[in-house]
C-alpha cells in the first residue's frame, strides 16, 4: 500500500474517532446537566425564563418525552386485517429497542405495564381500531399506552427514578374533530367534589370505562394505571422519584386527566411518607382542551402538579373544543412553517403530526423567528409516518413499516401474517 494511502487512512480514522469522542462528550455533558437541573426542567418554577428563547436542555427534555409518546404510535397495530389490530406489536421486554429508542439514547427505561382502554360511549374510529378478523384478540379493547420506569442507568442520567406514563393518540385523519360531540361531564367521582370540575365526556369515557366481556378491560385504563403508579411509588419510595405523563392529541388529553387524577388522589405520596410527595408533570403535544374553567382552577391549585403544552401555530386540534373549555398549564409555542427542511406551508396533517412537532421543538427560535437545529436529531424522522420533508433530502414518505407488513414466509413457502409478539402480562384470546 502506498505511503500516501496509509497516511490518508490514518487521518480519516482520526477524524472519525474525534467525531465520535465529541459526540460522546456532548452526551455526557447533557446527562450531567439534566441530572442536576431536572426539577427546573420538570416545571418546578413554571418554566420561567426557559421557554423564550427555549433552553437547550429543555429542548432535549421535551423531545425525550415526545419520543416516549411517539413510541406508542410506532408500536400500535393499525392494520384491520390483522387479528391483533388495536393491540401492541411488541412485548414489554424489548419494547424500546423495537421502537428505536435504545441506540444513541442516554435515557434508559424499562416498560412495566401495558394499558388498555374501552369506551362506554360511541367514539370515532380514529380512537379505537377494530379488527376485521373473527379471531380478533379483542372486540372491545385497544392498547392505549404503557408505564415505564427509569433503569439504574437511566436514573443516573435523569437525576432521579422517573416513572413515565405514555398515552397513545388518534391514528387517523383529523375528521373526528368536527364529528365528535364535545359534551362536558362531572369529574367529581375521580377528582373529588370540591370545585365541581367538568371534563370532556369522550376523554373521560376512554379513561374510566371498563367492560366485563374483555380480559383487558375488566378494569378501566384509569384503574390499571393508578394501580401501577401506586406499586412503583411504594417500590421506590426511598429514592427520589418523579412522575411524568405524556401524550399527543387524544393521548395528550388523557395524559392531562391522568396527571391531575394521580395528585388529587395522593398516589404521588408513599403510604407511610405522606409528607413527601413527588412532582407530577404532564408534557403534552397538540392537546385538545380537557375541561371547563372549574377543571382549570382545580388543576392550578395543586402544588405538585404542572403541565407543559406544546402547540404548533397552525394545528387546529389545540383550539378544540372552542366553547366552554379552558386550557391548563403553560404553553410552549412552535411554528413548523419556519423550518427550511419541511415542505411549505405544510398541511393540516403535518401541522398536527408528532414527529413534525418534535422537529419544531428542536429548531424553534421563539419570538425572534427563524429556525435552527439546536440539538442533534435526525431530520429523517419527520417522514416516519407522513410526507413533510422536502424531496431534496431523499427520505421516503411514511418510511416506518414492518418488513412485508408483517407477512412471514413459512417452511412450505406459504405466507402468514405474524405481526404481534406475545406478552406475558395478560393472556391473549
Amino acid at each position: 500500500m502506498p505511503a500516501e494511502t496509509r497516511v490518508g487512512r490514518r487521518i480519516t480514522m482520526k477524524k472519525i474517532m474525534n467525531a465520535v469522542a465529541r459526540k460522546f462528550t456532548t452526551k455526557k455533558k447533557t446527562a450531567d446537566v439534566i441530572a442536576k437541573k431536572w426539577k427546573l426542567l420538570s416545571g418546578e418554577n413554571g418554566w420561567e425564563q426557559l421557554l423564550d428563547p427555549l433552553d437547550i436542555d429543555l429542548r432535549r427534555y421535551v423531545v425525550h418525552y415526545g419520543e416516549m409518546a411517539q413510541a406508542a404510535y410506532d408500536a400500535f397495530i393499525m392494520e384491520k386485517k390483522s387479528k391483533f389490530a388495536g393491540s401492541c406489536r411488541y412485548a414489554r421486554r424489548d419494547f424500546f429497542s423495537k421502537v428505536g429508542l435504545e441506540l444513541g439514547n442516554p435515557f434508559k427505561y424499562s416498560v412495566t405495564k401495558f394499558l388498555y382502554a374501552t369506551s362506554q360511549i360511541q367514539v370515532p374510529d380514529a380512537f379505537m381500531v377494530r379488527s376485521l378478523s373473527r379471531e380478533a384478540w379483542s372486540k372491545e379493547s385497544n392498547w392505549i399506552g404503557y408505564v415505564a420506569v427509569a433503569t439504574d442507568e437511566g436514573k443516573a442520567v435523569l437525576g432521579r427514578r422517573d416513572i413515565v406514563i405514555a398515552w397513545r393518540g388518534t391514528v387517523q385523519t383529523l375528521e373526528w374533530v368536527d364529528d365528535f360531540e364535545f359534551d362536558l361531564v362531572s369529574a367529581s367521582k375521580i377528582l373529588g367534589e370540591a370545585g365541581d370540575p367538568r371534563v370532556h365526556q369522550g376523554w373521560y369515557s376512554i379513561y374510566t370505562s371498563d367492560d366485563s366481556r374483555s380480559p383487558f378491560n375488566r378494569t378501566s385504563a384509569r384503574d390499571q394505571v393508578l394501580q401501577e403508579v401506586r406499586r412503583l411509588v411504594e417500590l421506590f419510595k426511598n429514592e427520589e422519584i418523579s412522575i411524568t405523563v405524556t401524550g399527543h392529541s387524544l393521548g395528550a388529553a388523557i395524559a392531562t386527566l391522568n396527571a391531575i387524577d394521580i395528585v388529587a388522589n395522593g398516589l404521588n405520596r408513599p403510604k407511610d411518607q405522606r409528607s413527601r410527595p413527588c412532582p407530577v408533570t404532564a408534557v403534552v403535544f397538540a392537546s385538545p382542551k380537557v375541561g371547563d374553567s372549574n377543571f382549570q382552577k382545580v388543576f392550578s391549585e395543586y402544588r405538585d402538579l404542572r403541565a407543559l403544552r406544546v402547540r404548533n401555530a397552525l394545528d387546529i386540534v389545540p383550539s378544540y373544543p372552542i366553547l366552554g373549555y379552558s386550557e391548563v398549564g403553560v404553553e410552549l409555542g412552535i411554528d413548523t412553517r419556519e423550518s427550511q427542511y419541511l415542505k411549505r406551508p405544510g398541511s393540516t396533517s403535518s401541522w398536527h403530526n408528532l414527529e413534525c412537532y418534535l422537529h419544531g421543538v428542536v429548531g424553534t427560535q421563539g419570538s425572534k423567528g427563524g429556525f435552527k437545529l439546536e440539538i442533534d436529531r435526525d431530520v429523517s424522522l419527520v417522514n416516519k409516518r407522513t410526507d413533510a420533508l422536502k424531496d431534496e433530502f431523499l427520505v421516503p414518505v411514511s418510511w416506518r413499516c414492518e418488513k412485508n407488513k408483517g407477512m412471514v414466509q413459512q417452511e412450505d413457502g406459504s405466507w402468514k401474517l405474524m405481526d404481534h409478539e406475545e406478552d406475558g402480562e395478560v393472556m391473549l384470546m
